[in-house]
């Protein structure tokens, strides 16, 4: 893989300050919500912060809007991610990096991620927006993923699934571990 590029500041930045201002609240009662820095949320919003895929989950949960919304660039007609391309953000607290392929649109609210993973750090993520559900095929090594209280080991092709509104984890088990992963908000 080439290095990770960028994070995709300005697309994050647009994202943040439309769904704020369409929910109608204060940077301060935002990330008074989220559980964030209000200097965190302003560099965030004016472009010049380095978001965790934690961060944002908190954003998007405090927002009710599904994580994708807040990454995802303005769809074209025909669009292409090759391998190892793609706006990728990491976890702060695992080896876990995440590449939106697609977001859900109104009718269809499902956002399609490509993870990877290495082993040595569990990734624990928080509950995303009630009913979602979280849909996993793993395409190579092995992977610990689910609720805290009901985990699963999957290999190359197993798939799960998962609430996504409660407590769950990823870890992986090999080297070079990775999936697919389809979110469905309601």
């Amino acid at each position: 893989m080439s290095p990770d590029p960028t994070p995709p500041l300005a697309t994050i930045a647009a994202a943040l300050r439309y769904e704020r201002q369409r929910v109608g609240i204060s940077l301060t009662e935002l990330a008074r919500r989220a559980g964030i820095a209000k200097s965190t949320l302003s560099q965030l919003e004016s472009g010049t912060g380095n978001p965790s895929v934690e961060t944002l989950w908190a954003l998007g949960v405090a927002l009710d809007v599904p994580f994708s919304r807040l990454v995802e660039p303005p769809a074209t007609t025909v669009r292409v991610i090759r391998a190892g391309d793609g706006p990728r953000i990491r976890s702060e607290h695992a080896d876990l990096t995440c590449t939106l392929l697609t977001a859900g649109t109104a009718h269809a609210r499902r956002d399609v991620y490509l993870i990877a993973l290495e082993p040595g750090r569990v990734r624990i993520a928080d509950p995303h927006t009630p009913r979602s559900v979280e849909h996993l095929v793993v395409g190579s090594g092995r992977l610990r993923c689910g609720p805290e209280h009901d985990q699963v080991e999957l290999g190359p092709g197993d798939y799960a699934t998962f609430p996504g509104d409660a407590p769950h984890r990823y870890e992986a088990l090999e080297p070079g571990t990775f999936a697919v992963l389809v979110m469905e908000h309601p």
